[in-house]
């Protein structure tokens, strides 16, 4: 029997990764999936009343190993695919949605939900709120359609899950090929000796020994764009992450996309929505495309503007220094990097040997969570791993008790998508007496052996985000599955992840992480003043990009079935983007349609607005803790108490409001990003 059908015997019932064999997983999935099925079939079946134990409970309580195998394996697609692998992953993805769609358009199945929510029992908060939850699901998935419409939403579910499995696969083998090579180091004149030799290993790890390769990673804009003195090299660096996806070869993206709008579409009218958009945000906080789009067209112009004066003042800067060629969106990020060092004297380089991984890791992330929540994290290395790049590490309270485990996967390889993610590998809650086992995976490029991993303060930053999301995991303390950890809005789950991105300039947290990595000597205050310096430097660049890219996703997910006739992606992007005035070409969007994974291989369709929405909450949250005192145990418990423990057990809203004490403020965010009038 497969090793995830079983529960694991590991602490913390982390999976026994050594045993996972991949060849195996179909028939696991196949079995799981048939031993759901039963435990579904026998609930419906129950004699006697309905209750709350035997319906909602046990519907918490029903297929537990299809998720113990589907979670390790989703989660290796995205961490350490193998071919073999990759090969189930196109066959899995329209059946598990087969499978998913019997149980959530089960008829019998949503009459015991309504049937009991109807005629409630007199439950606890948590409980209600489970039960709200299901019936709410179920209704969203169709339960309550006709048959006819039933089976037209199952084909409908099962294209797409093909799709957007296509879509991730052909993105994944089109940065792999579009890597860019470089035969002569003289070309790479202006990267920093540790870039140089991680794409001197990233061209071994590919069969290139001698050569240099620049990986491409998942936005538009490259990190090497901001130092490589070869014009022509970061010309051909941007064009090819910008056309990932649409070069006309087996990876194009488009004919994808296309299919994938369009079907989102019907489905929402399948569900008596009138655009996907609609359906989408009826499950978040904004509630409506109305407000989203409020908000964006509130936000898009100063962006907009302070982007166009961004670009003005590299234009006098370029003409300055003797520069005669036109501002291209491959300069922007080379000479911003050389203005910035001028007018605040800060050269980003002089701080990488500050931001040794090891010290962000233990004396940055894991002091961040001592000084707010009593944590401590001691490194496990009796635990099997996936990859020999994996860390794990077990998380103590402050009395000792026991939390749950951390996994950190840190480096950058072929068989890992591009970008930052956590998952959650265990669930915590009361029902099972689970507690949580998570993972944060970062792209940091691999140095060569016996060197150090230095990082940019953007993944240092990064890096911050994501051990965010890890602490929404492991201090989850809810009665239900459903509940726990990070299972919030899509438009409030980064809330939390974008509030300990704080900490990373903290001056305390700071000090005690950014240690040079041969002497240990502190950041020096020249570097730190000028590095602080930058913090709203091109600020209008950053916001504009991610704007663009959050107005494009809201217009193709706000496309009705009438509408859905799309020849040409790009020319539906640009027309996008001239609508609201945001088409200039020297702020590409910070993903074009064709790799933006966020919307066509992940959850974020309709919704990547949501990291701006979050950041309402965030920067609102960043000024409570300030006037709080800071990095402090009362703050922190505080904020654990009220909303980091409770997962999706409340309200997102009053969860937020219970500890703020009232709404949000939208004026620290416009402060923060150079949008205010004040």
């Amino acid at each position: 029997m497969h090793p995830l059908i079983v529960p694991s015997s590991l602490p913390y019932s982390l999976p026994p990764f050594a045993e996972v064999d991949d060849t195996a997983y179909l028939p696991a999935f196949e079995y799981a999936m048939e031993e759901h099925r039963r435990e579904i079939d026998a609930l419906v079946a129950q004699d006697g009343p309905i209750t709350f134990e035997n319906t909602i409970v046990a519907l918490e309580e029903s297929g537990t190993a299809l998720r113990r195998v589907s979670t390790v394996f989703w989660s290796l697609i995205s961490a350490h695919a193998s071919a073999e692998m990759r090969a189930v992953e196109k066959d899995i993805a329209s059946k598990l949605s087969a499978h998913r769609d019997a149980i959530s358009m089960n008829r019998e199945l949503f009459k015991r939900i309504e049937s009991l929510y109807q005629n409630a029992p007199e439950l606890n908060p948590e409980s209600q709120r489970l039960l709200e939850r299901y019936r709410e699901d179920y209704r969203r998935a169709g339960a309550n359609l006709s048959k006819s419409d039933q089976e037209k939403l199952r084909v409908i579910n099962a294209r797409l899950a093909e799709l957007s499995t296509a879509f991730g696969q052909n993105l994944q083998a089109d940065a792999n090929e579009g890597v860019i090579w470089v035969d002569d180091a003289e070309e790479l004149e202006g990267l920093s000796t540790d870039a140089i030799s991680a794409a001197s290993v990233a061209a071994e790890s590919r069969g290139k020994a001698g050569s240099y390769a620049i990986p491409l990673v998942s936005p538009t804009l490259q990190p090497a764009l901001a130092s490589l003195d070869n014009r022509a090299l970061r010309e051909r660096l941007f064009k090819a992450s910008s056309s990932r996806g649409r070069r006309g070869n087996a990876n194009d993206n488009r004919a994808l996309i296309r299919e994938m709008v369009a079907l989102r579409a019907e489905r929402a009218a399948l569900l008596g929505f009138e655009t996907h958009a609609e359906y989408v945000l009826a499950d978040s906080t904004a509630q409506t495309p109305a407000a989203v789009e409020a908000l964006l067209r509130k936000v898009m112009p100063p962006a907009l503007k302070n982007a166009e004066a961004e670009a003005n003042e590299l234009r006098t800067f370029m003409a300055d220094q003797g520069v005669e060629h036109a501002l291209e969106p491959w300069d922007w990020d080379y000479y911003a990097s050389k203005l910035r060092a001028r007018d605040h004297q800060f050269d980003a380089a002089r701080m990488r040997p500050y931001l040794l991984l090891d010290n962000v890791l233990t004396k940055g992330l894991f002091f961040m969570a001592e000084k707010l929540y009593g944590l401590r994290f001691e490194e496990r290395t009796d635990l099997p791993l996936y990859h020999e790049d994996v860390r794990i590490f077990e998380a103590f309270e402050e009395n000792g008790d026991a939390l749950g485990l951390f996994i950190f996967d840190p480096f950058a390889r072929e068989s890992k998508k591009g970008g930052a993610w956590m998952n959650s590998y265990v669930r915590p809650s009361a029902l099972d007496g689970a507690k949580p086992v998570v993972a944060n995976h970062l792209n940091i490029a691999r140095p060569s052996d016996g060197e150090p991993a230095l990082m940019t303060f953007r993944e240092v930053n990064t890096a911050f985000h994501e051990f965010g999301h890890a602490l929404h995991g492991l201090l989850s303390d809810v009665t239900y599955p459903r509940f726990a950890g990070t299972a919030v809005p899509r438009d409030f789950v980064e809330f939390p992840s974008q509030v300990h991105e704080m900490w990373a300039t903290w001056p305390e947290v700071l000090e005690n992480y950014a240690r040079h990595y041969e002497t240990g000597e502190k950041l020096p205050k020249e570097i730190l003043d000028g590095f602080l310096g930058t913090q709203s430097f091109n600020q209008g660049y950053d916001t504009s990009e991610y704007l663009k890219a959050s107005w494009v996703d809201f217009k193709w997910h706000m496309l009705t079935g009438e509408e859905n006739q799309i020849e040409d992606v790009y020319a539906f992007e640009r027309a996008a983007l001239e609508e609201v005035g945001a088409q200039n070409a020297l702020v590409p969007p910070r993903y074009h349609s064709t790799y933006f994974a966020h919307i066509f291989a992940g959850g974020y369709s309709a919704g990547y607005y949501s990291y701006f929405w979050s950041e309402v909450l965030d920067a609102d949250t960043v000024e409570w803790f300030e006037a709080n005192g800071g990095l402090n145990r009362k703050s922190g418990d505080w904020f654990r108490e009220k909303l980091l423990s409770r997962g999706g057990a409340e309200d997102a809203m009053t969860l937020y409001r219970a500890f703020r004490g009232g709404d949000p403020s939208t004026e620290p965010l416009l402060r923060r990003r150079g949008l205010s009038k004040n």
